[in-house]
């Protein structure tokens, strides 16, 4: 925990009272407030050595070992809707990984959160202020006389702490919070003794869940290989009927073009009787007429075309 304060400390913008969100995205997986982060840190430090004296080593997972973080729950009593921040839609900071140790190969998440309360906060001078603070309660009735009350969720001082699995698809979680007549501090013995005893519960659970992902995986190679499948086959027969219209309209064309051709040759056989000055003007034309028409052998045309295969060659036939 050396040095993860003043990590803590350098965050964004945050009004008074709210969570803290550091610029770093690499940190134990803490959530606090800025008055509440040294009970925080001491929390976390707690519950991180005991975790080491029985053999566990608590660390930031690494990137490779593709771990998720659950969805944290704030709100120290959980209701319908949510009222964190002032427009009611604040986000929360939580870390790029999460916080894990191992019992024996069973991974195991741990989050420690500050949580919220519903509290009755007052608009006053711009900014918004808890109706029981000293500012509120020391404010003159006429200096009351435009402001507005609502109600938001602020940090709370009292924590919990979140223990789940992070392999990703084993919904398993469990947690201890804190009141005001119990310290979490105490109850981390009775956490740690907690832990130990689900690791079998949670072996099957990941057990499960690895033959779960092997049988979705071979369904989703089935899925692709019929897509596939499916695709060639129309590809396939998509080649076949642009080969055929090609060559019908190749054939068509070569039909005109003979017909084209007879009338050439039929030209030709009158100019023969054709003499003098016009004959000779009209043979021209005749030479011009049939260099733009251009050739009428059928094995050109055939030339052209493009067989069912040279379009596309079918990997499953």
């Amino acid at each position: 925990m050396f040095g993860v304060e003043e990590h803590f400390r350098k965050t964004r913008d945050v009004k008074d009272g709210e969570f803290l969100r550091p610029y770093k995205r690499i940190l134990p997986d803490l959530i606090s407030s800025v008055t509440a982060l040294p009970r925080a840190l001491s929390i976390a430090n707690d519950l991180y050595l005991t975790l080491y004296k029985q053999g566990y080593r608590v660390h930031i997972a690494q990137a490779a070992d593709d771990f998720g973080r659950i969805h944290v729950k704030e709100q120290e009593v959980e209701r319908k809707d949510r009222k964190y921040g002032r427009y009611h839609s604040g986000s929360i900071w939580a870390p790029d990984r999460p916080t894990v140790f191992y019992i024996d190969s069973v991974p195991i998440g741990l989050a420690i959160t500050e949580m919220t309360e519903r509290v009755l906060m007052r608009y006053l001078n711009g900014e918004y202020h808890r109706e029981d603070s000293r500012l509120i309660r020391s404010a003159k009735p006429w200096q009351l006389t435009h402001s507005w009350t609502t109600e938001q969720d602020m940090p709370s001082g009292r924590f919990r702490v979140i223990a789940y699995s992070p392999k990703k698809g084993v919904d398993w979680s469990v947690s201890w919070q804190e009141t005001d007549q119990k310290a979490l501090a105490t109850l981390i013995p009775k956490i740690v003794e907690t832990l130990k005893a689900a690791k079998d519960n949670l072996q099957r659970l990941m057990v499960a869940e690895d033959l779960a992902e092997a049988k979705r995986k071979k369904e989703r190679e089935e899925e692709w290989e019929r897509y596939l499948r499916q695709e060639d086959a129309r590809k396939t027969a998509q080649a076949l009927a642009d080969s055929r219209q090609q060559l019908g309209e190749i054939i068509e064309r070569w039909g005109r073009a003979m017909t084209v051709e007879r009338f050439f040759a039929d030209a030709e056989e009158r100019l023969k009787c054709t003499n003098g000055e016009r004959g000779q003007r009209l043979e021209e034309r005749l030479t011009l007429a049939r260099a733009m028409i251009g050739g009428v052998d059928p094995l050109d045309f055939i030339e052209s075309w493009v067989a069912p295969e040279e379009r596309h060659r079918s990997k499953y036939i």
